[in-house]
């Protein structure tokens, strides 16, 4: 009792309070106005930072937890970006992030030196400005669905370059501070980095893909949660061991993931946490602005940041169209990196300790501040305007594809991935039913995604070559990567009348106008389910359940009588696997309901 009624809270407890509260009104207000929420959390930073009304009083506590986020999000990142996805992007990946790394390095500081600036000190301004957001950039492209588009691609690659050469930067300050540090201990870093990625390649191939297939097994949504974070964790200490940053260990150990069946599932799990704490970071960021300086030397800033802005579309520009990148691309992955990232906050204190100063300017570190968060803040505007610009050049390209069919741009790179299906089903688990009514999905050549979290369905589907989407449909990712928002029928044929309320209810909030049809055991679940609006039509006949389903599913796409008729037919005269003739709709009470793990049942763990 003693502890529930003392009055002092924990020393993190105050700051994320006030921080949480603060960050989320305005990215609230931020938002009815039409303005990205990245925005609005950067201007809470700065409202509630020391420059501004000093709420928070300890800020090495939040840069603590905005650290947590970044590792975050360079997990997501990996998860997303497999080792197949890198080796095809390996062109991009060396030679792109090379010539952008090293073109914007040696301009800004022949531009530096040019003032009379000591050359270190001018490479270290180079440096610093070298560097884009990686938080900033994928949180923006994941915002707008365009992680895996050729524009997001050429800003992924670049990212992961930047950030592996975070570690040579590190190493090269002590260097460029006059400190005696020889070129072993360079060659030593590189060794280790080398030993990571064979050993990441390795466990990715290997250890984690087993491991996360049998916690999935235990039907556990605690478990497979706890073991995700254990990956992330456990890999970015043990990089941390080797002098290797935990962003870069965080972003190996999604890479281990994305390897396994489960991964999109692990994603869906982590994104809650990646969300709560890359805002951390983004209103961390916001505090570091001096609003004084910002005031008293608006000019230089916005100079400064223009120069940054001009600088950094050239070179970015120059490296995308060396990998042959089609222009639009090359620019609007321009627009997208034309900031100055978190990363450079690292190498900036690291410069610090011996002596680096941005610029060599008295207020370099003030400067470099307000023009960081500067055009971190315009960041969302500037990906807006490639998207479009992209999206046009897209438009063209399919224009010119048409009337010249042979005469393509350039390769663009793992175009496959980011398509999305437009007017298709959504089949959330794959019991008996609902293989059926894939199968009349696939002879009638409809479009579908299928939903499941049942382990032995995977194995199944994979076998018999169809994809399943692992993961809990409740999960905003999932939802979004099955494509609820443009399909056009969501079926939940083999989950009880709970789960396919919820699964209802999660399609309507992605897409008002979708079709939703689901089976039932009992006419008075049915009656239950229709009276609420929330499905269209449930199936609730006895003995011809299948057939039912079968021409409701293919009603929704117009396909004639005649052509459902001779796919109910097909379909009910194949043999589907060993499971497909357990159920021909006459089961009764809840063993009608043996995949009910594949809805998303409030009273359950989700696994």
């Amino acid at each position: 009792m003693q502890v529930l009624l003392a009055a002092s809270a924990p020393p993190l407890f105050t700051e994320l309070a006030i921080l949480l509260v603060a960050g989320t009104l305005i990215a609230f207000v931020s938002s009815r106005l039409g303005v990205v929420p990245i925005v609005g959390f950067l201007a809470a930073g700065t409202v509630i930072g020391p420059s501004g009304v000093g709420l928070i009083s300890d800020i090495d506590l939040v840069n603590q937890s905005a650290d947590i986020g970044v590792m975050l999000l360079l997990f997501t990142l990996g998860i997303e970006f497999s080792l197949e996805r890198v080796r095809r992007l390996a062109s991009l990946f060396l030679i792109g992030g090379t010539v952008q790394v090293g073109l914007t390095t040696g301009i800004v500081a022949g531009v530096v030196a040019a003032f009379g600036v000591e050359w270190r000190t001018a490479v270290f301004t180079g440096l610093l400005v070298s560097l884009s957001s990686t938080a900033i950039v994928l949180k923006v492209l994941a915002e707008r669905r365009a992680t895996t588009s050729p524009v997001g691609n050429v800003s992924v690659a670049l990212l992961i370059f930047q950030d592996l050469a975070i570690v040579a930067m590190v190493l090269a300050v002590p260097l460029l501070g006059g400190q005696i540090t020889g070129p072993a201990d360079v060659l030593i870093a590189f060794a280790k980095a080398a030993g990571i990625v064979v050993a990441v390649i390795v466990v990715a191939r290997t250890l984690v893909p087993a491991v996360l297939q049998y916690v999935s097994r235990i039907q556990s949504g605690e478990v497979f949660l706890l073991t995700v974070l254990a990956i992330c964790f456990g890999t970015a200490y043990a990089t941390s061991l080797l002098d290797v940053s935990i962003s870069l260990g965080a972003f190996l150990a999604g890479l281990m993931v994305s390897e396994s069946r489960v991964a999109a599932r692990a994603l869906g799990e982590v994104m809650p946490l990646q969300i709560l704490f890359s805002a951390t970071f983004f209103v961390s960021i916001g505090m570091l602005l001096d609003v004084g300086y910002l005031a008293r030397n608006l000019p230089l800033v916005v100079g400064l940041a223009l120069a940054v802005v001009v600088v950094k579309m050239l070179t970015t520009t120059a490296a995308a169209l060396l990998v042959r990148q089609p222009r639009a691309v090359a620019l609007s992955g321009a627009l997208v990196l034309a900031q100055i990232g978190e990363f450079s906050f690292v190498l900036e204190r690291a410069g610090e300790e011996v002596g680096l100063v941005p610029a060599g300017l008295a207020d370099g570190t003030d400067a470099f501040i307000a023009v960081t968060v500067l055009l971190m803040a315009f960041s969302p505007f500037g990906a807006r305007w490639g998207q479009s610009l992209a999206a046009r050049s897209d438009a063209d390209r399919r224009a010119r594809q048409r009337d010249h069919p042979h005469d393509g741009d350039a390769p663009q790179f793992d175009r496959s991935e980011h398509e999305t299906l437009v007017d298709h089903a959504v089949v959330n688990g794959f019991g008996p039913r609902a293989r059926r009514i894939v199968s009349a999905l696939e002879l009638a050549h409809i479009p579908y995604t299928i939903v499941s979290l049942d382990p032995e369905a995977q194995r199944w589907a994979a076998s018999t070559g169809r994809r399943v989407l692992v993961g809990d449909v409740s999960r905003h990712v999932i939802a979004e990567r099955a494509g609820l928002r443009d399909a056009r029928i969501a079926l939940a044929v083999d989950s009880p009348p709970s789960a396919v309320e919820q699964f209802a209810r999660i399609a309507r909030e992605h897409n008002p106008d979708i079709a939703v049809l689901a089976w039932a055991a009992d006419p008075a679940d049915a009656a239950d389910l229709e009276r609420d609006g929330l499905v269209d039509h449930v199936v609730a006949e006895r003995q011809a359940a299948h057939d039912a389903l079968i021409a409701h599913a293919l009603g929704h796409f117009e396909l004639p009588e005649p052509d459902t008729e001779a796919v109910t037919h097909a379909v009910l005269h194949t043999e589907l696997g060993p499971d497909s003739t357990a159920d021909d709709g006459t089961d009764d009470g809840d063993d009608a309901y043996r995949h009910e793990d594949d809805g998303a049942d409030p009273g359950k763990s989700r696994t």
